[in-house]
């Protein structure tokens, strides 16, 4: 080091963390990406085979006070009665899109084990959690 140096000091020193490459397929997304999803808890309130499609079913939703339809492929792992009650999390400000002819104004959250196809909604163990409660 020399004299017109100044010796590293937590206030002229930047610490930030070892960046690592992105496993292979994946694409980080920055702190501010994630900030902008928001996930909420909703209550499926209907559930019924879409009407265009044979992979999706059609979902009404409860979110706070308001409803919203979401359309997703998940019929080969539930029967749309087994649906109705549960307390699903969902990415509430997606987007809203046409899937066959129907609209669909948001995404659920489920898990999928990669060993063996198998998929699971992400849902709530608190049966009394509000709808439209925050995730996160």
């Amino acid at each position: 080091m020399s004299e017109n140096e100044a010796a590293p000091t937590p206030e002229n020193t930047e610490t930030k963390p070892q960046e690592e490459a992105a496993p292979e397929g994946v694409k980080f997304c920055t702190y501010d990406d994630f900030c902008k999803i928001d996930l909420r808890i909703a209550e499926v309130t209907q559930a019924e085979n879409h009407p265009n499609a044979d992979k999706l079913l059609r979902l009404q939703l409860k979110v706070g006070d308001r409803t919203k339809q979401i359309c997703a492929g998940v019929k080969a792992w539930y029967e749309p009665e087994s649906l109705v009650g549960k307390r699903i999390v969902i990415v509430d400000n997606l987007e809203p899109r046409k899937l066959r002819g129907e609209v669909s104004e948001g995404m659920l959250l489920a898990a999928r084990d990669e060993a063996t196809g198998d998929l699971t909604l992400i849902t709530t163990d608190k049966p009394d959690f509000a709808s439209g409660c925050t995730v996160g």
